[in-house]
């Protein structure tokens, strides 16, 4: 039976004896005051201790101890036994590879000694020396790497140069680097997988700067070295070299060598080469062998751009059926992306929104929606191009792409498809079945709605049916109220209503939506311009320029509100610049001649009126300006061919036939000019004018015709006297009563009215301005005959009296004709 021991009072003292009794050494928050333990700190930290040994022949010395009491054996006071003694004056090994103080010599009878005061200062760290040939390979291979690196990036931000550049000093320093290893070490040790680095980068960067003989070879000494494995699949980028470079049997040559050297399991990478070899067959015309490469990516590993080419290839062969199969095939191919429904908010979880927000523009989302919409202009494009010939006709063929699309994962696109069947309708010039066929999506979803009225609206504004236009812009707004180009639309049937200040608010809202929509823009432009809100406009038209660089409409527009801004300097400045995008333009150079004229300068703008003339001979007021300006400088036989032409161009204008007798008579040629003169009685036997001259000319030259001409002035001045009593008679009081008249009078009688345009009437009254009292043409018998007429030209420069003195010495190049270099401006 077991006893058990009850404790007493006497015992009290034996059951706590030594409790409080505790080590020192491991008396911690009094550290800081520490001398010992500080000094320990400062001499050792960061070093490695000092080696010591016990020298022969002599005995280990015993350390002293800390001073901090008396020592106290650990093992009785703890109750079990001492695991971490050091031997006393054992030596801390240098390295982690066995413990510290866990020798089997210093293990027994050793005292607990933790911060190696017996063992001294600690000994200072090794240092690598750098001279060693080891140090200077590895600081070489180092720098070789960097330069591949720095030739990467360089690459990657657009410096080819300094790419190649840094390419080629990596060479450099990797042969020097192979040199010194096989000096100090043996080859085996050779780092094959930089001069491999190497060797590629530079190449690559060779590539990259159209070098092409030096990029192909170093691919050359890649692919014949034998120790670099893997070395066969550059024989890819040399056959993409030859392709750039046109030379497509080695292009083809290198792609199957290529294709044999990777294995099966690249299954991809064996695609990609299969697909570059279809390609280069495309290249040589060879369609049979490029629809096999084709054909094959399709059956293992569809996807569109296979698909794609393999369309091509058929429509090139012209083989319907195929056609066909391989249209269903493209819109089978997986597109690779997952579906939209997991961009949409599930509920009211906040972490799960908040996520959805995170990821709904992501890099990921962007390129699933690229790679979409490339599939989607893929198939619209195959559709547009074998619709024509995979049936009888146009709307047939597209019919069956449609109905194709709709049981395939592009339903969405099966809308666009009939917008656009109904856009190439418009191509074809067939407006009614593009009416009917947008007709169609009215009772659609809305964003088609939106797009077809948007289109029925255009083509009802082209036919100029404003009703219907007006009510399918209000349909496409109502139906997509952010799409500006509804708005733009719905803003140009208000416009030509005549209601500008609400097409103005259409535009800005069309803009508000979209800010490069230029067409709400330059209309904007021109509702202003309507509105004489002229500062408005120009600032429209500024910052259309600022989008369209070289539009001559915008350019053209601004010329013409710094003209209407009474700035001509502004106006010159932007037509030259409209001169320098359409030199050809014959408006804008009539036009700059113009502005010179009004500002004094006539020898710039007769210059822009013969350019403006030589880009069209057909603008009466650019003919009108340089007849005038030839008469004006008194060369009226150079302004001959001008009036002429404008004689041809408007032969009822009775005032050019005139001018052409006029500039006749003037140089001289009267013969000619009664010729002129005759022919324009025929044409026009009621002209007093033309009745006038001839009197005059036929009495200077004493002809029998007098009489008879004068008999017909005296008849044609009454039938205008008595024309003009008809018109006051008919006369209301009214001001414009009275212009209409004397307009019918003018017009009856010898079509005197002034040209159609103010500058017309200015160039006419400058003709005809000048006095005609001196006219040295005067008849000198017949004084009863009123023949007093006025030349459309003006007076003639009296002639010198040549008679009244000796005739000079003529000058010394005076047989000589002047040329129109020397001629006066």
């Amino acid at each position: 039976m077991r006893h058990v021991h009850l404790a007493t009072e006497e015992d009290e003292e034996d059951i706590y004896s030594g409790y409080n009794d505790y080590n020192p050494t491991f008396d911690t928050e009094d550290l800081d005051n520490d001398t010992a333990f500080q000094q320990a700190v400062k001499t050792s930290h960061g070093r490695r201790p000092p080696i010591t040994a016990k020298v022969p022949g002599t005995a280990a010395v015993r350390p002293l101890g800390t001073g901090f009491g008396p020592r106290v054996n650990l093992s009785s006071s703890m109750g079990r036994p001492m695991t971490g003694a050091v031997q006393d004056g054992a030596a801390r090994p240098m390295t982690a590879v066995r413990a510290a103080g866990y020798t089997k010599a210093g293990f027994r009878g050793s005292s607990f000694d933790p911060l190696g005061q017996s063992r001294g200062p600690a000994p200072p760290l090794e240092t690598k020396s750098e001279d060693t040939p080891e140090e200077k390979i590895r600081q070489l291979e180092k720098k070789v790497n960097e330069l591949i690196e720095e030739s990467c990036i360089a690459n990657s931000n657009g410096d080819q140069k300094q790419a190649l550049e840094k390419a080629k000093e990596a060479g450099r320093k990797e042969r020097v680097l192979v040199r010194q290893r096989e000096q100090i070490l043996s080859p085996e040790n050779i780092n094959l997988d930089l001069t491999y680095s190497v060797l590629l980068n530079l190449a690559t960067q060779y590539s990259a700067n159209e070098m092409y003989a030096e990029a192909l070879n170093t691919y050359q000494v890649i692919v014949k070295n034998k120790m670099f494995s893997h070395a066969g699949r550059l024989k890819v980028n040399m056959a993409n070299i030859y392709l750039k470079q046109r030379n497509y049997s080695k292009a083809i040559k290198f792609y199957r060598m290529a294709l044999d050297q990777i294995p099966g399991a690249h299954k991809e990478m064996r695609i990609k080469i299969m697909q570059n070899i279809g390609v280069t067959f495309v290249k040589t015309g060879q369609y049979a062998d490029a629809i096999n490469s084709f054909e094959h990516i399709m059956s293992e590993s569809p996807n569109l751009k296979a698909g794609f080419n393999l369309i091509l290839c058929y429509f090139a062969l012209g083989d319907q059926d195929k056609m066909k199969k391989a249209f269903q095939k493209l819109i089978a191919a997986p597109l690779g992306i997952d579906d939209e429904d997991k961009y949409i908010s599930p509920g009211d979880d906040p972490h799960t929104n908040l996520l959805i927000e995170a990821i709904k523009n992501d890099s990921l989302h962007q390129m699933e929606r690229e790679r979409k919409a490339l599939a989607e202009k893929y198939i619209m494009t195959a559709a547009k191009l074998i619709a024509p010939v995979i049936e009888t006709s146009f709307d047939i063929g597209y019919d069956w792409c449609v109905e194709a699309v709709k049981t395939s994962q592009y339903v969405e696109l099966a809308n666009d498809l009939e917008i656009n069947k109904a856009i190439t309708f418009l191509k074809q010039k067939n407006f009614t079945q593009a009416v009917e066929t947008l007709k169609m999506f009215e009772k659609k979803d809305s964003r088609v709605k939106s797009a077809a009225a948007t289109n029925l609206s255009f083509l009802y504004l082209l036919e100029k049916d404003y009703t219907q236009a007006d009510v399918y812009a209000d349909l496409a707004v109502t139906s997509d109220r952010y799409n500006p180009s509804a708005l733009t639309n719905k803003g140009n049937s208000l416009f030509l209503n005549g209601d500008y200040e609400r097409a103005a608010e259409y535009y800005k809202e069309a803009l508000r939506n979209d800010s490069s929509c230029t067409e709400s823009l330059y209309n904007l432009g021109l509702t202003y311009k309507k509105l004489n809100r002229l500062e408005n406009a120009l600032d429209c038209f500024h910052k259309l320029h600022a989008i369209l660089r070289n539009s001559a409409q915008v350019v053209s527009q601004i010329a013409d509100l710094y003209e209407m801004l009474d700035d001509p300097n502004q106006a010159i400045e932007w037509l030259l610049q409209l001169r320098n995008i359409v030199p050809t333009d014959s408006h804008a150079l009539a036009k700059l001649g113009e502005l010179y004229d009004t500002q004094g300068d006539k020898s710039e703008a007769f210059h822009y009126y013969c350019e403006s003339y030589r880009y069209f001979p057909s603008n009466i007021e650019v003919i009108e300006w340089l007849g005038a300006y030839y008469i004006d400088k008194k060369f009226c036989e150079k302004a001959v061919k001008y009036f002429e032409r404008a004689a041809l161009i408007q032969p009822t204008q009775v005032k050019w036939q005139l001018m052409l007798a006029s500039c006749h008579r003037r140089s001289g040629n009267y013969q000619k000019a009664l010729d002129k003169y005759k022919e324009i009685h025929q044409k026009f036997p009621d002209n007093v004018e033309c009745l006038r001259f001839l009197v005059r000319l036929c009495t200077d030259i004493g002809l029998k015709e007098v009489q008879e001409y004068t008999t017909k002035l005296k008849k044609a001045e009454k039938m205008k006297e008595l024309k003009e009593q008809r018109v006051r008679s008919g006369r209301d009081g009214s001001a414009r009563s009275r212009r209409e008249g004397r307009e019918g009078s003018a017009s009856s009688d010898s079509g005197q009215s002034s040209g159609t345009s103010a500058k017309g009437e200015r160039l006419s009254a400058k003709l005809k301005a000048l006095p005609t009292a001196n006219d040295p043409y005067e008849a000198s018998s017949n004084q009863e005959i009123d023949v007093s007429y006025i030349d459309p030209l003006g007076p003639q420069m009296e002639r010198p009296k040549t008679a009244a003195k000796k005739r000079v010495e003529e000058e010394e190049f005076a047989d000589e004709e002047l040329g129109d270099d020397l001629l006066p401006e």
